[in-house]
């Protein structure tokens, strides 16, 4: 099993004829995803790699059927108009690869998700992959990287580093290892769906047998995952590294959500917490994979 993406899952792209667009769409082809349709205003009739192009999502929608995810390959000023225009014709996952949207339009878009029932990947999400499944964004990088790196098992993988994610796939694949879905939450100081709402769908998957996570310096996600550890919500194993243990207090770690501004911002205080609650802590992303290879033989 997988969460959020599988083999069955329609997939839409937004701002397909776009450069990006249209080499998201590529790769994502090429993995076998099921992409049903693509919008770019006014270029209705058109098909790129063979997908059929419409003006507007409720238009595909009419002409193609249900849709289930969205990837809105769109710059950061005209992200806002394209996640509710998907969310407003139904769909539920919306995968957001900008950066540098502006903070008030991510808050109106979750706004919306919650009345919705929907969510966001991202922004800044390179999105996510569920191995000889699918896989939604531009996760992975070249095809030959992804055959390599992203094999299909049962550990579930969250990243808060777009390099990372592949990186600790690539780690679990040399050990014999391999991933239910991974997913890369996005770079944004505030994000649509958290590393600790990703742990309680990962706890509904049954084969889904342990959770990886590549955290960072800065933000909330790793406390708020020791949280849902805390209240019983995730009872499954789990190992964590946190990046950026060596940066001095202001000094921004990749990008702009992971920075050390208070004591909980630093690895070390968020090690202890994840600690207390029975989490196993990585010091390097290597053992990220045989700590949980011996997690998972118990």
């Amino acid at each position: 099993m997988a969460i959020l993406i599988d083999e069955k899952t329609a997939v839409l792209v937004q701002g397909i004829t776009g450069r990006t667009g249209a080499f998201g769409t590529r790769a994502m082809l090429e993995y076998g995803t099921k992409v049903v349709a693509g919008v770019t205003p006014g270029r209705r009739g058109e098909s790129v790699w063979g997908v059929p192009v419409f003006n507007t999502v409720k238009e595909a929608i009419n002409e193609v059927g249900p849709v289930d995810l969205s990837v809105a390959f769109v710059p950061a000023p005209q992200v806002k108009d394209a996640v509710l225009e998907a969310l407003e014709s139904g769909i539920k996952t919306i995968v957001v690869p900008a950066e540098r949207v502006p903070l008030h339009d991510i808050l109106i878009m979750l706004s919306y998700t919650r009345k919705t029932g929907s969510r966001i990947i991202g922004p800044g999400s390179l999105g996510l992959i569920s191995p000889g499944k699918a896989s939604a964004g531009w996760i992975g990088g070249a095809k030959e990287l992804i055959e390599e790196s992203f094999k299909p098992g049962n550990i579930g993988v969250i990243s808060r580093s777009g390099g990372g994610i592949t990186t600790i796939c690539w780690l679990l694949a040399q050990h014999g290892l391999g991933v239910s879905t991974a997913i890369h939450v996005g770079t944004e100081p505030i994000i649509g769906t958290t590393g600790a709402e990703l742990l309680r769908e990962f706890q509904k998957d049954s084969e889904t047998h342990a959770v990886v996570v590549f955290g960072e310096i800065g933000g909330l996600m790793e406390i708020e995952m020791a949280e849902v550890i805390r209240n019983n919500e995730f009872k499954k194993p789990i190992v964590f590294y946190i990046a950026g243990r060596m940066l001095p207090s202001g000094m921004r770690f990749s990008h702009a959500s992971a920075i050390i501004e208070r004591k909980a911002d630093t690895a070390e205080y968020k090690e202890k917490i994840l600690e207390e609650v029975g989490a196993y802590i990585a010091k390097k992303p290597v053992e990220l994979a045989t700590i949980v290879k011996q997690l998972i033989k118990r």
